[in-house]
């Protein structure tokens, strides 16, 4: 489920938010059987049904026919005319002399429903055919060298003029990330994820100005993260590398940045205390690094988040103001497990009626949990277990009930409920909060001793968010929710 959602939000990202306006291209389609798709039965987008007379670039064909042999699609070379053949993977538009033009082309096979030409794992490469192609503005290898790992070749900064997207996901590249590529000048999408990269993440890359999507998560690189200053970037992902020292304070003032995974690195702190200036930022994923105390302020200052994300980081024995969380009204999921956490629960948390997912377990916060919790009615999973809590539980049957397995209290000695609110009556094992009425004297049954549930993260369990609606330069409706949902989803599930 997790690679449908990455490449559902490659998809939105590169059609959706990056589309030109008044800009029309035409998929041409064949089957891998040769029999005609029910995909195409009906007329093509754009030119294909009213251009008869249009031929493709000769030039442009002989170097289709290069790449396409070079990843294991020799038959592509018996097709007389590579624009006006009828297989998914390529794009062309025709110019103002009838003459097609290559702009698209892409390979892997993404689904049983996506009909990509795909790749020989053990004999692909990239053809330096491909700077053949003077119009190109989207490249995309999927799982295309798994089995022959090569560099990145650097001959693709010679693309620069035109490339608007350029992603080479899951690939089993090696090496550096050429610095060539900060060639890419027009770039808006650079998709690296899950290769086998290494060395640092080239300076050249900020040359990249248009850029609005940078992943160049799951990989090998190390090194300090660039202080780049990205005007137009919405995404950025580094994630699950070896990169070290601070954040750059000036990531923190890109303004129009949704999404910021830094996640499963070596970074240290602190945070900045003073506001950010990400004010459209949704999602926040800083977890699995050795950031440090105090708890930032800041963060009070994302008004737009939804997803914050801090398990992990050894913040050293420091407190959550109880104010911390004030003004955060979009915030729906919130993750602070294992961060040597002090104090008491700030009640600004049950402030938060938009929370769904609430984790503060494996911490040291004592006290008792805060009354208004009890009226967060759309919280759906809640782990305080592995404290010092003691007190009342504030949460009537209903909300108990509603959670199940997903509330764990466990293993905090002084918490109790009263046996009047109804939370014992008809209680079983499935539903064991790992505590016992605050009125009783006797040994505690062993039907409700301390015991540790299996809980997930799963999209099952997981809410269906509706974003805050963002501004117009940031992204359209439709793919606000699909973008917000599937970075919540993998963000939460590594």
């Amino acid at each position: 489920m997790s690679l449908c959602l990455l490449l559902l939000l490659q998809v939105l990202l590169c059609c959706t938010l990056f589309s030109p306006p008044n800009v029309t291209a035409f998929t041409v389609i064949m089957s891998d059987s040769g029999v005609p798709s029910t995909l195409v039965d009906g007329p093509q987008t754009g030119f294909s049904m009213n251009h008869d007379g249009a031929r493709t670039d000769k030039r442009e064909q002989e170097a289709v026919y290069d790449i396409m042999k070079a990843t294991g699609n020799g038959w592509a070379t018996d097709i007389p005319d590579v624009c006006r053949g009828r297989w998914h993977g390529i794009e062309c538009m025709p110019d103002k002399n009838n003459v097609f033009h290559v702009v698209s082309l892409s390979f892997g096979a993404l689904s049983d429903d996506t009909a990509f030409p795909t790749c020989d794992p053990a004999q692909s490469v990239i053809a330096p055919s491909i700077t053949h192609l003077p119009h190109l503005k989207t490249l995309f290898f999927y799982r295309c060298f798994s089995y022959n790992p090569q560099p990145i070749p650097p001959f693709l900064g010679l693309l620069g003029p035109t490339l608007q997207t350029l992603v080479l996901r899951e690939n089993g590249h090696v090496g550096p990330i050429p610095v060539e590529l900060g060639n890419l000048t027009r770039l808006k999408v650079l998709d690296l994820h899950k290769n086998n990269l290494n060395g640092s993440i080239p300076l050249s890359l900020g040359r990249i100005t248009s850029l609005r999507s940078l992943d160049l998560s799951a990989n090998k690189l190390t090194g300090s993260i660039p202080g780049f200053t990205f005007p137009s970037l919405n995404v950025l992902d580094l994630s699950q590398n070896l990169l070290m020292g601070p954040i750059p304070s000036s990531l923190w003032a890109c303004h129009s940045l949704i999404k910021l995974d830094f996640s499963r690195n070596r970074l240290v702190g602190p945070l900045p205390e003073e506001p950010m200036s990400l004010k459209e930022l949704m999602l926040l994923d800083l977890s699995y690094n050795r950031i440090q105390g105090p708890f930032p302020a800041s963060i009070k200052s994302l008004t737009s988040l939804q997803a914050l994300i801090l398990k992990g980081n050894p913040m050293g024995s420091t407190t959550i103001p109880g104010d911390g969380f004030d003004g955060m009204k979009a915030l729906m999921i919130v993750i602070l497990s294992n961060m040597n956490l002090h104090g008491p629960v700030p009640e600004s948390l049950g402030k938060l009626q938009n929370l769904r997912v609430l984790h503060l377990d494996g911490n040291h916060l004592n006290g008792s949990i805060p009354k208004n919790f009890g009226d967060l009615r759309n919280l759906s999973e809640l782990r305080l277990n592995d404290n010092g809590l003691s007190g009342l539980v504030p949460f009537d049957r209903e909300m108990v009930w509603r959670m199940k397995r997903k509330l764990r209290l466990n293993n905090n000695s002084g918490l109790c409920y009263d046996s009047r609110s109804g939370l014992g009556d008809g209680m079983d094992s499935t539903f064991d909060l790992g505590i016992h009425y605050c009125d009783t004297e006797t040994p505690i049954p062993s039907s409700v001793r301390t015991h540790q549930h299996l809980s997930s993260l799963t999209q099952n369990s997981m809410p269906f968010p509706t974003p805050t609606p963002l501004t117009s330069h940031a992204v359209k409706p439709l793919a606000s929710i699909f973008l917000l949902f599937a970075l919540i989803f993998l963000s939460v599930n590594k």
